[in-house]
């Protein structure tokens, strides 16, 4: 039996986008004759018959969230999925989780997967892949579809839908003027997320505090990695400098591994030197000493993500701008920090 040819195969053969295929097939006023008659015309050519099973649902709703992890290992996801699980309980929805591992082909095979029918709109956070690449034509066709998405933590500001995110500029600004508050004079900077936009914020947030308050910026003082390769190496070289009595990290791994290196070179936490990280996972609760950290809330950003899809799927009838939600952030303290001093 011959392998019955997709919309999306027409669609690269014929060097259009698979929205205007299936309007083409469906005899939409919105494709010009000439287009209509090619898509059709070769549909015919090559035996297409339309999936039965999509068609039965296009109008039906499956009550089916579709949702994409980047990282089944990171924490913080784990705890956007448990938000995102329990507000999609409470309104009568089901979840098919997905996990990407930061692979773009692996969310462009699963959009593809999913969005034939079988859910009602996706949940997603973009890949690493994803964003280094600038690719994302596989969301955008999801709205020439009419299939609603919220992206959550990592977005784009070219995917046109609703998303979750925090405000990175402003929570590392906290953090660092945090650690300036403690008399901190020499405040590091480590990451291991440079890659991604989340990361590049968080670098700027930092670098504007100690900006606007003249207060020893140098590039010397910074650790900017795509991954952790390496790590450990660069963290033992940025503390070859004795002054650096403050460290802020972007992500909860970067914060470990420098308390590990800061104990066997036989500086102590936090007399010597305070350490905030970000991202209140495991890691951070366990370490010895425990480290202050900036608390994203993964609950709630999944939660309100949920929550915003579900408001598109039940009111389709209205159209209204996409919106984005900032989920404030706060940060925990504990006892890799100095305590606080007021001396006003």
């Amino acid at each position: 039996m011959n392998k019955r040819i997709t919309i999306k195969e027409i669609a690269k053969v014929l060097g259009v986008s698979v929205s205007t295929v299936s309007k083409a097939l469906h005899d939409s006023y919105e494709i010009s004759t000439e287009t209509k008659k090619r898509v059709q015309e070769y549909a015919k050519a090559h035996h297409y018959k339309p999936n039965s099973l999509a068609l039965s649902l296009q109008n039906k709703r499956t009550k089916t969230i579709g949702v994409l992890v980047p990282n089944i290992l990171n924490t913080f996801f784990a705890r956007v999925l448990n938000g995102i699980e329990k507000e999609a309980t409470k309104h009568g929805y089901k979840l098919i989780t997905c996990f990407t591992n930061e692979s773009y082909q692996k969310e462009v095979d699963t959009i593809e997967m999913l969005a034939n029918g079988t859910i009602d709109g996706f949940l997603a956070c973009l890949s690493q892949e994803t964003l280094k690449m600038e690719k994302f034509d596989h969301f955008q066709e999801l709205a020439d579809q009419d299939i609603p998405l919220v992206l959550y933590d990592r977005v784009s500001s070219e995917i046109n839908c609703d998303k979750v995110v925090i405000d990175n500029v402003k929570s590392a600004y906290k953090a660092t003027k945090y650690l300036m508050n403690l008399n901190c004079k020499h405040i590091a900077f480590i990451s291991t997320i440079h890659g991604l936009n989340v990361g590049k914020f968080r670098a700027k947030g930092y670098k504007k505090v100690l900006k606007k308050y003249d207060h020893n910026y140098t590039k010397k003082n910074m650790v900017k990695l795509e991954t952790k390769e390496n790590l450990r190496k660069s963290i033992e070289k940025l503390l070859q400098n004795d002054k650096i009595d403050g460290i802020f990290t972007v992500d909860e791994t970067s914060a470990a591994t420098a308390i590990q290196v800061l104990n066997k070179m036989g500086k102590r936490v936090p007399e010597d030197v305070s350490l905030i990280g970000f991202t209140n996972g495991i890691l951070s609760r366990h370490i010895s000493p425990p480290i202050t950290t900036v608390n994203q809330f993964g609950n709630k950003i999944g939660e309100n993500a949920t929550r915003m899809l579900i408001e598109r799927l039940e009111n389709k009838k209205e159209v209204e701008p996409y919106k984005v939600n900032l989920i404030r952030t706060e940060i925990i303290e504990r006892k890799s920090t100095r305590r606080y001093v007021d001396k006003a």
